[in-house]
């Protein structure tokens, strides 16, 4: 079989920059490891709940993400957050605490002390950076606002997003933004100000009323037969007019490009002989387990009114939650009518030993864990657990320099192209725009072979 490109991976990166291809009059190929489509972004329905075991929203608050659904015609099924998302839950050592969403709820709010505040608040006099040292996450929310606050909010939002490490992770790999407007402004808050003058929009979360897995469902719908799923790709090899592509149980395939769309250990093995610089970069990106508990309840078994997204917390030891999404007060059709349900987070770079836990012992020790904090009565009436051998991509120190190897690939080895969320993003969003750019790379670069216009690199190729 001969094609234009060959896509590695159908989540929702490769899904998606696959229909990229496609939109442009590209003979796209698909391949997929495992028998179903969509990665991670599954929702699953039991008797009347609906379970997301992995992300459960899309961040539409820029044109772009508004774009991307609009082109699948999924924008007029969207749903919005429930009405009752009224606060936002942090949790330390002393319990849950609620938070007005209002831009002064940090300062209105107890759960920071009078001084954490006062440095919060102080923030726009704290000088600009002036060295290129590289720092983590919690190194420079601590510089900027104080270390109060970088325990007690940056922390568990990194947990949260990343469920990874605020000590460990970069904050230019992982909140480029924060860093930028640090440097424009001189000060976050400033920044922050300046651009609510302008028309960026506020945050709009998401979801559809099959769970998220719909993206991902009408993706592959329009993919059609261009997808093979339960192959397993060997082997690629650089041929004269582009690569051969070995797998386990199709046969060989040759295309003038590739898109590896792949977990990061994935792509480093398959790059290990043909790009050892990428193999190295990809190789060194962690991405530790975790694992999602995930209960439901009678409405007369809680006393908190779940008025929130959910909680994050703070790194307490004991503790096995890192996380939680009040998941039937974000949107409705999550429960049955008088049950709620709650989405609980474990593991990633805090405990991932826990997520080794058999599910009965999981959902037995998060079901206390959650009655503590929410006044839960009795057992849940459902529980499942879904585990993620590998989970998110971790942005440690070094992420940007990792990041600069791998989507440079194409300069070094010519038609190979990377996506996926362990480059500039995990969040869906993320994925679809880094999608995007790739397919966008990858056009130019077969008009360039069209033209006649070649990498000097291309003369070195001579395997088969």
């Amino acid at each position: 079989m001969n094609c234009d490109v060959v896509v590695i991976g159908a989540g929702i990166s490769g899904l998606s920059c696959a229909h990229d291809l496609m939109l442009q009059g590209h003979d796209v190929r698909i391949l997929e490891r495992q028998t179903s489509t969509g990665g991670n972004a599954r929702s699953v329905h039991f008797d009347g709940f609906l379970m997301e075991q992995g992300p459960s929203t899309i961040n539409v608050a820029y044109p772009s993400a508004i774009n991307h659904i609009r082109e699948l015609d999924l924008e007029n099924s969207a749903r919005e957050l429930g009405p009752n998302v009224r606060k936002r839950y942090l949790r330390d050592s002393r319990g849950l605490h609620g938070i007005s969403v209002h831009p002064m709820g940090f300062f209105l709010s107890g759960y920071l002390s009078l001084g954490e505040r006062l440095a919060m608040a102080s923030e726009f006099l704290q000088p600009r950076k002036s060295d290129k040292t590289e720092e983590t996450i919690h190194q420079f929310a601590s510089r900027r606002f104080g270390t109060g606050f970088a325990d007690k909010v940056i922390d568990p939002l990194a947990a949260g997003i990343f469920m990874g490490d605020s000590k460990s992770l970069s904050i230019a790999g992982a909140f480029p933004k924060l860093a930028e407007l640090e440097q424009r402004h001189g000060s976050i808050i400033r920044g922050i100000l300046a651009s609510k003058r302008g028309t960026e929009p506020g945050r709009r979360l998401l979801s559809w009323d099959s769970g998220i897995g719909t993206l991902s469902r009408t993706l592959t719908q329009r993919l059609g037969t261009r997808i093979n799923t339960g192959t397993a790709v060997l082997k690629l090899t650089r041929t004269t007019s582009g690569f051969k592509i070995s797998t386990a149980n199709t046969g060989t395939i040759r295309a003038r490009a590739v898109v590896l769309a792949v977990q990061p250990h994935v792509a480093a093995a398959l790059l290990e002989n043909l790009d050892p610089e990428s193999a190295d970069a990809t190789g060194a990106i962690a991405a530790p387990p975790i694992a999602v508990t995930y209960l439901g309840y009678h409405k007369n078994q809680i006393t908190h009114e779940l008025d929130g997204l959910g909680f994050l917390s703070t790194k307490n030891e004991g503790q096995i939650i890192s996380g939680a999404q009040f998941c039937s007060t974000m949107f409705d059709g999550r429960a049955p009518a008088d049950h709620v349900a709650i989405s609980c987070y474990i593991g990633g770079s805090r405990s991932p030993e826990k997520t080794s836990l058999p599910d009965k012992e999981l959902s037995t020790l998060v079901n206390q864990e959650l009655s503590g904090l929410l006044g839960i009565k009795g057992s849940p009436v459902v529980s499942r657990t879904h585990h993620w051998p590998r989970g998110l991509p971790q942005y440690t120190l070094g992420h940007e320099n990792r990041r600069k190897i791998i989507e440079t690939a194409h300069q070094r080895i010519p038609g190979l192209f990377m996506t996926g969320n362990f480059l500039k993003g995990v969040s869906i969003i993320n994925c679809l725009e880094s999608a995007r750019t790739t397919a966008n790379l990858v056009c130019t670069s077969l008009e360039m072979k069209d033209g006649g216009v070649e990498d000097e690199s291309a003369s070195n190729m001579a395997q088969n």
